[in-house]
C-alpha cells in the first residue's frame, strides 16, 4: 500500500502515509515507513523547479528534438547559442560551507557577509559557440526590443567575427517577446542572420545554461565586494572559460535532444 501510493502520488508525506494505514487498521510510525521506502530504493528530494510547459511546448520541444537528433556535429559548431542571466552579489556564497569548531560559528573566517535585500544582483547578456565564448554584456535598466537589438548590434556581430565563424553561421535565442518581436526580426534579417528556430520554455536545450553555471562558481570564488567589482570579476571569468569546454558542450549536445525524447518531451536534468 505504501508503494502503491507513493508511485500514483510522488509528493505522499510519512505523515499521510501514517494517517492512511491507521484508517485501514494498522499503526505504524513515520520511521518504519521511512526504512520501508528506502528499502525499496526510495528517498525524500527537494523538488526540482522546471518551466511550466503546456501540451503545446511539450509537442514542439519533442518535435524539435526529432527533426535535430541525426544532425551532423558541424551543423552544431556553426551555432552561436546566446541567453541572458542574473549574477547575485551574494548568490553562490550565500550557502557556502566551512569546516569549524564547535564556537567559532561567528569568527570572521567562518561567515560570509550579506546585506539585508541579497546585496542586489546584474543582468547580463552572453554567447557562446564550440570555438570558445563571446561577448559578455551588462544589461542596464529593463530591456525592451530597441534595447535587445542595439545589444545585439554592438556584441552578436563583433562576436560572430572574433570566434571566426565565416559563412552560414546560425544565431540561437528563446523566444521572448523582445526575440520574436517584428522590428527584431527585420534587423536579424536586414544584417544577413540566420535564426535556429527555438521550442519556448527549453532552456534545458540550451548548452549555454553550463556555462553560466560556471561563471557562477568561477566568480563566488573571487567574492565581489559590489555591483561594479561583480560585473567586472563576471567579464575576467567568462574570458577565461576554456576553448575546450565550449567544445565539449557542442560536441555533447546530442544527449540533451536524447533525454528531451526519453522523458516524452518534459524538463530534464540540463
Amino acid at each position: 500500500m505504501i508503494m502503491r501510493t507513493v508511485r500514483n502520488q510522488t509528493r505522499t508525506t510519512r505523515e499521510d502515509l501514517v494517517n492512511d494505514l491507521k484508517a485501514a487498521g494498522t499503526i505504524v510510525t513515520k520511521k518504519t515507513i521511512g526504512n520501508a521506502l528506502r528499502r525499496e530504493g526510495l528517498k525524500s528530494c527537494i523538488t526540482r523547479k522546471v518551466p511550466l510547459l503546456k501540451k503545446a511546448h511539450i509537442h514542439a520541444r519533442l518535435k524539435f528534438a526529432n527533426e535535430h537528433l541525426n544532425d551532423s556535429e558541424d551543423n552544431w559548431v556553426k551555432l552561436l547559442w546566446s541567453d541572458d542571466t542574473k549574477m547575485e552579489l551574494f548568490g553562490i556564497n550565500s550557502t557556502r560551507r566551512v569546516w569549524r569548531r564547535r564556537n567559532a560559528a561567528y569568527d570572521p573566517k567562518n561567515t560570509i557577509p550579506t546585506v539585508k535585500h541579497g546585496g542586489g544582483n546584474i543582468m547580463l547578456w552572453g554567447c557562446f559557440s564550440a570555438k570558445g565564448t563571446g561577448q559578455l554584456h551588462r544589461i542596464k535598466g529593463t530591456m525592451d526590443g530597441a534595447m535587445y537589438r542595439q545589444i545585439l548590434g554592438e556584441n552578436l556581430l563583433p562576436s560572430a567575427r572574433t570566434l571566426k565563424m565565416g559563412r552560414g553561421w546560425v544565431f540561437q535565442h528563446d523566444n521572448d517577446p523582445k526575440h520574436t518581436a517584428k522590428a527584431t526580426k527585420e534587423w536579424l534579417k536586414k544584417k544577413h542572420i540566420k535564426v535556429l528556430e527555438w521550442p519556448s520554455q527549453s532552456p534545458d536545450l540550451n548548452p549555454i545554461e553550463n556555462l553560466w553555471s560556471e561563471l557562477k562558481v568561477r566568480v563566488a570564488k573571487r567574492q565581489p565586494r559590489n555591483l561594479n567589482d561583480l560585473e567586472k570579476i563576471c567579464k575576467e571569468e567568462w574570458d577565461k572559460i576554456p576553448t575546450e569546454m565550449c567544445a565539449n558542450l557542442v560536441a555533447n549536445y546530442k544527449k540533451h535532444l536524447t533525454y528531451v525524447i526519453a522523458n516524452k518531451g518534459f524538463a530534464t536534468k540540463y
